[in-house]
């Protein structure tokens, strides 16, 4: 860690004693909560909160609680100095980086739970999933104590589901949402893009060409949902070795489905390219 000037820590103590000192002195907090890996997607969520606040926190945390048994909790990449340099550069003061020992101790026993919003979409694939979103998240915040905190469009549901836990539970912090970063030909980043082959990298665009498609009938006055979906899902599936797993069209904030298009909507698609799970959305405007 010598290679980087930013302030590591890796005790719960020292990090909620770090930050009740930052606030004393008037300090605005901010927070990026993330499982490294990091890319220019994270990076910007570091540079938005580095606008923000007078000290950025940034966390390195690869939650085993919302890693299914199948899936890749084992094989996620880990590159701390990597990550604590892209970090720094980007704005980031303090780098937590605590052990799992530390968040899930031998006695814990609490679980946060979302009800409604978590059932659907990734919810519905992924049990449990959100359970250890919400669990890591709140705990996260409770030890950080962030004046607000930053998310990624990118995950939309999850940016949701988050901000009816701190809206339910009275949780004194702002959340922030950050736009998709993507790559030039439209794919959005994401730490599992490292687990494509070459030829389902060049697959994966169909992702967002079917997004893009979904802008263009809703710019061009084609508002009804059934419609819309089902040319996106032609899209997708024309494209071998691509096996969509949802597609919907849902309020931003509150994931109810609806059946018109306007403001504020969010088009919303999971799909697997071999193994790898790739989501992806955007929010009409």
């Amino acid at each position: 860690m010598s290679a980087t000037d930013v302030e590591l820590i890796s005790s719960t103590a020292e990090m909620r004693e770090r930050a009740a000192h930052l606030r004393s002195e008037g300090k605005r907090i901010g927070f990026v909560p993330t499982m490294g890996a990091l890319h220019e997607g994270h990076l910007s969520l570091v540079t938005a909160a580095a606008k923000r606040a007078d000290v950025v926190v940034v966390s390195v945390f690869v939650n085993p609680t919302q890693f299914g048994p199948t899936e890749d909790f084992a094989s996620y990449p880990r590159d701390i100095e990597r990550d604590a340099a892209l970090a720094e550069q980007s704005g980031c003061d303090i780098l937590f980086v605590p052990t799992a020992r530390e968040i899930y101790p031998d006695h814990y026993a609490t679980v946060v739970h979302v009800q409604k919003l978590t059932q659907k979409m990734c919810g519905a694939f992924r049990p449990g999933h959100f359970d250890g979103v919400t669990t890591v998240v709140a705990k996260l915040l409770n030890i950080v104590r962030p004046h607000f905190a930053v998310f990624g469009q990118k995950d939309g549901q999850q940016v949701a589901v988050i901000e009816r836990m701190v809206e339910d539970l009275d949780m004194d912090v702002d959340i922030v949402r950050v736009p998709t970063v993507r790559e030039p030909d439209g794919l959005a980043l994401s730490s599992r893009n490292a687990y494509l082959s070459t030829e389902e990298r060049a697959r994966a665009t169909v992702l967002h060409e079917a997004l893009r498609h979904a802008l263009s009938l809703y710019r061009s006055g084609i508002v009804t949902v059934p419609r819309v979906l089902d040319e996106m899902q032609t899209i997708i599936r024309g494209k071998e070795g691509v096996e969509l797993q949802y597609c919907v069209a849902v309020d931003s904030r509150t994931l109810e489905d609806v059946s018109e298009l306007k403001a504020g909507v969010m088009i919303a698609l999971a799909a697997f390219l071999g193994k790898t799970r790739l989501i992806d959305n955007v929010v009409l405007k």
